[in-house]
């Protein structure tokens, strides 16, 4: 039997730490430019931060690592890992180390600590692998995601539970927990669009953000404008074409549903990077500038033959038992250890 604790590293480190790791969405909000080349800096690092520092934000974090004592400790954040690396160096612990490479290759994953890398996709364990990663340490098992993408109900089943037109174009526009993005534009230029659609707007927690969209929208009956979802899967399965800043999350899950990803407004530095593998992979476009968005969508509605073709090329990159085999991959490593001792 297994026992699993869910932390925030960052609640295991020193205040002051906090608020040094949390001040990047400043450059971020007032100077993306300035994020872009820190960003970049760091991807090609040995460290996302000085060592000095680290050394003493991990303090607590070793403490509640050795009153603990994990047989594994898994990390889904560079920082995460760095810090964890840390305390396994300084302390001698005898923990694994499993690092998750979401969506989000950075250098300063490669600690001699790791033993072993869970990816979401055989492009990025490559990356590793080239960066110096040991090969036999890097294995592919996808990002996880929620259990509700395994099994999915037939699609025509959820469109009718969901008030979806039966032979409508449906867009799902997704604009993050926090509600980010620019969504007046996307709707601008989703009205372009000669064919009959509609779209449903999924705001998050950002209820500011919602009451604004419902206002703009009140005209608007082909236009839903939704807050926080507990059925994202219901909606990803019922959409043709999903609008969303490129996070891996996101693109995972509509992986799952054969939903493409236009890919619109990406944060400087690793969501751009995705951006490139979604063409790469072609598992949908990426919107370098909004006024492509409405011509990007009419192309694509002119031929329904070149939508499900990019459906079809989506579901193929699906990894909806990730979590799964990441488990079983972790437990894998506990075994051999044990039977190596």
């Amino acid at each position: 039997m297994a026992e699993a604790d869910v932390i925030d590293t960052l609640r295991h480190t020193t205040a002051w730490f906090r608020a040094y790791y949390d001040s990047y969405v400043i450059p971020l909000a007032l100077w993306p430019g300035l994020w872009r080349w820190i960003e970049s800096k760091q991807h090609q690092s040995q460290s996302t931060g000085p060592g000095w520092l680290y050394r003493k934000a991990a303090k607590p974090l070793s403490r509640y690592l050795r009153d603990y004592a994990p047989d594994a400790v898994i990390a889904t954040e560079v920082g995460a890992c760095e810090l964890a690396a840390l305390c396994k160096r300084q302390s001698g612990a005898g923990f694994a180390l499993v690092g998750v490479e979401l969506m989000d290759f950075n250098r300063a994953w490669i600690q001699p600590e790791v033993d072993l890398f869970l990816t979401t996709h055989e492009d990025l364990g490559a990356e590793l692998v080239s960066a110096g990663a040991v090969p036999s340490r890097v294995i592919t098992t996808g990002q996880p995601i929620d259990p509700a993408f395994v099994s999915l109900a037939p699609r025509a089943t959820v469109r009718e539970k969901l008030g979806v037109k039966k032979d409508a174009v449906q867009i799902l526009v997704t604009l993050g927990s926090q509600g980010f993005g620019r969504p007046e534009l996307i709707l601008q230029e989703i009205l372009k669009v000669p064919q009959p659609v509609q779209a449903v707007m999924v705001t998050g927690r950002n209820r500011r953000v919602q009451e604004r969209l419902r206002k703009y929208c009140e005209r608007l009956p082909q236009v839903r404008v939704l807050g926080w979802v507990n059925n994202m899967h219901e909606w990803m399965q019922a959409s043709d074409l999903m609008i969303s800043k490129p996070g891996g999350g996101t693109l995972n899950e509509g992986f799952a549903c054969g939903l493409p990803m236009l890919a619109f407004n990406p944060l400087p530095g690793n969501e751009e990077r995705t951006c490139r593998w979604i063409e790469k992979w072609e598992a949908g476009i990426w919107i370098r500038k909004s006024e492509d968005l409405a011509p990007t969508l009419t192309s694509l509605l002119s031929d329904r033959s070149r939508l499900e073709a990019l459906r079809a090329k989506v579901s193929k990159l699906a990894r909806p038992y990730a979590a799964r085999d990441g488990a079983q991959a972790v437990m894998k490593l506990l075994a051999e250890r044990a039977k190596a001792r």
